[in-house]
């Protein structure tokens, strides 16, 4: 069974996967990294849930 993941989640991380779909990759800690400097979320688990949600989009997503 996978995570249930709240819908502000999957939004914001789909939306930075669509302005700057080259960067992301299929690395947690690189992707981790790079919502905190595109984003303004200063709240650790937030940045984290979307850093790991875009990191199994790109892991699910091999095209």
């Amino acid at each position: 069974m996978g995570n249930i993941r709240p819908s502000f989640i999957k939004i914001r991380a789909l939306r930075l996967v669509e302005i700057y779909p080259d960067k992301f990759t299929d690395d947690f800690e690189t992707n981790k990294h790079l919502v905190s400097e595109f984003t303004d979320v200063d709240n650790n688990r937030m940045r984290n849930w979307i850093a790991g949600y875009i990191t199994r989009y790109k892991q699910r997503r091999t095209d």
